[in-house]
């Protein structure tokens, strides 16, 4: 499910898929992506990357495509591989960097960027 808040410049994303289930925060205020990976209990952050990802009020028009004509293409389509790499816990300073939305969905977990 997607629920897109306009007037906070978030995006969240909730897959659930048993073992691949995820949240994932797109925070466009701050600039950062966070996804939190049930199975392994981490999470993941990246900037957003305006030329790879697609702004907010395109990803309303992009879920409602998707959701309506179920295998339409799109140029759009956003994917994400993350490589393993050292982790920390958030500190102050990261989540006044990410925002309180990803710090709420981070929280107490590894963090990789």
């Amino acid at each position: 499910t997607m629920t897109i808040h306009s007037e906070e410049h978030i995006v969240d994303v909730h897959v659930r898929s048993g073992v691949y289930s995820s949240d994932t925060i797109f925070d466009y205020t701050h600039g950062y992506i966070a996804t939190r990976l049930f199975s392994r209990n981490a999470c993941f952050i990246m900037k957003i990357k305006k030329e790879l990802i697609p702004e907010l009020r395109e990803m309303g028009r992009l879920a409602f495509e998707r959701q309506t004509m179920k295998d339409v293409y799109s140029p759009n389509n956003v994917w994400a591989q993350f490589q393993s790499g050292s982790s920390r816990l958030g500190r102050l300073k990261d989540w006044i960097l990410y925002g309180k939305h990803i710090e709420k969905l981070c929280t107490g977990l590894p963090l990789y960027q």
